[in-house]
């Protein structure tokens, strides 16, 4: 076979194969985890809550004149119906809810059924939250700030109040990343008995109401105040 012969070949086959015989998709999934940006092709594990999602379909080797429709379905586990279907190349989505969901990619042709270019798992963590029963803002640079345990997970809600012994609220945040530093109306509180009362709400539908007393140790420097 000449190879004048094989470009017309070639040139029939290419007319009368539908344009997705060519396309090629390749699902991505990214996401930041500790300010780190992260990309994934398969499977996001044991992820907490609330995390963005930025799925991306990856297109290439499409003609030229041919327009794929997309479908993102987000599946849970143990279902068969999508509970929530996107129809653009790119989409977002905030994970807020505990249990594992296949995120599937589906490219369709004009008139077309769709087909399944590639599946992503999105796997987040049951929830975990515990409060520390003292600290020692000293500014030695241990435990100078009361906030919520390193080992949280998956808290979607979160509110924290201080209150000193007569009942006074002095303090509150919302960040669960963030804290107390110590100070009432920038001055140092005096060492003593405080009292931390904590509302929070996990992915996985459990409420926490944390209530319980709050050392504050000004003169402790060895290694940090205890948890």
């Amino acid at each position: 076979m000449t190879i004048r012969t094989r470009l017309i070949l070639a040139v029939l086959l290419a007319a009368l194969l539908p344009a997705s015989a060519f396309a090629d998709f390749n699902p991505t999934a990214y996401y930041t985890v500790d300010g780190d940006e992260m990309e994934e092709t398969e499977a996001i594990v044991d992820a907490q809550a609330p995390l963005r999602v930025t799925f991306r379909a990856n297109p290439s080797h499409i003609d030229d004149g041919v327009t794929p429709a997309y479908e993102w379905r987000f599946v849970k586990d143990g279902q068969t119906d999508a509970y929530i279907v996107r129809y653009e190349e790119n989409t977002e989505f905030e994970f807020r809810e505990s249990g594992t969901t296949a995120v599937s990619l589906y490219v369709s042709y004009g008139d077309g059924e769709p087909e399944l270019t590639g599946t992503i798992r999105v796997s987040i963590s049951t929830s975990l939250l515990e409060m520390p029963n003292a600290f020692s803002p000293n500014g030695d640079g241990i435990n100078d700030i009361y906030k919520a345990k390193p080992n949280h997970k998956s808290i979607v809600e979160f509110k924290a109040y201080i209150f000193n012994r007569w009942g006074h609220k002095i303090y509150e945040w919302t960040d669960i990343n963030g804290g107390w530093d110590g100070t009432q109306g920038g001055k140092k509180v005096k060492a003593g008995v405080y009292f931390v009362l904590v509302k929070a709400k996990g992915a996985d539908g459990r409420e926490y109401n944390i209530k319980r007393d709050v050392n504050v140790l000004l003169d402790y420097t060895e290694g940090g105040a205890e948890y």
